[in-house]
């Protein structure tokens, strides 16, 4: 597996975790590139003397662009097969690497997403009421149950990020991993999830950028321009309702 995957992990204002989560991700692939959004904080630095690919945004461009960057650099690796994404800020392990990505090269032509949802008790509410109401309309829009789809530590197949057109998608916030899916799914890929669990409130974690009432409605309108264009997509909205429960 080692050679066969890149690691991107958008990074802003996390010079408490960022250096821990590098030297897990290290220890599954030497493709590790985290992409330091404009921090203010000492990210940077926290990566000293690490054998990580770095790249520095010079102002706050925000996760989207942060993403786009990582996944051209990744795509750029001769041989790699994937790309898995995860967050900086604690709330992913990197011992779950391997499962994750193992899943995806197994399967091919599949995005895998880490999915904490299954885990309630541990869920914020607010957050977990934001995530069912997105999960609802993305699963609509591609036509497949997602069990997570806020979920920042996924496997993507680099073909399929080679077939989507990435240059055209949304740079706002977190609207673009939710775009991703549907994309995603309409080029024929399907999204499967591996359970991880829900690390929340561990006193290390800084307070989320998510935030569930803004970013959830930009979300929405973003899908609701996606099921306009297909005419809203009913032939999707039926196979998400006939669908079982994702899981592992």
């Amino acid at each position: 597996m080692e050679h066969r995957i890149a690691l991107v992990i958008p990074a802003y204002n996390e010079a408490a975790t960022i250096r821990d989560i590098a030297e897990g991700a290290l220890e599954t692939t030497p493709h590790v590139i985290v992409v330091n959004d404009g921090s203010t904080d000492g990210t940077g630095a926290a990566l000293d003397g690490l054998a990580v690919r770095r790249i520095d945004l010079d102002v706050n461009q925000g996760k989207a662009a942060a993403l786009l960057k990582g996944f051209g650099e990744a795509l750029a690796i001769e041989g790699v097969e994937g790309v898995v994404t995860l967050d900086g800020d604690g709330q992913h392990r990197t011992d779950d690497i391997a499962r994750v990505a193992g899943k995806g090269l197994e399967d091919q032509n599949a995005i895998i997403v880490g999915s904490r949802l299954w885990d309630t008790e541990r869920f914020p509410k607010s957050r977990l009421r934001a995530n069912k109401v997105a999960n609802f309309w993305i699963s609509w829009a591609a036509g497949q149950r997602i069990a997570d789809s806020q979920s920042g530590f996924r496997y993507y197949p680099a073909s399929v990020l080679r077939r989507l057109d990435l240059g055209k998608c949304a740079r706002q916030g977190f609207v673009l991993e939710s775009e991703l899916l549907i994309l995603a799914s309409w080029a024929g890929a399907p999204i499967r999830d591996v359970r991880i669990p829900a690390l929340y409130g561990a006193e290390t974690f800084r307070p989320s950028h998510f935030r569930p009432v803004a970013d959830i409605t930009h979300i929405v309108l973003m899908v609701a321009v996606k099921l306009l264009s297909r005419g809203m997509n009913i032939p999707g909205l039926i196979r998400y309702l006939r669908s079982g429960e994702p899981g592992e």
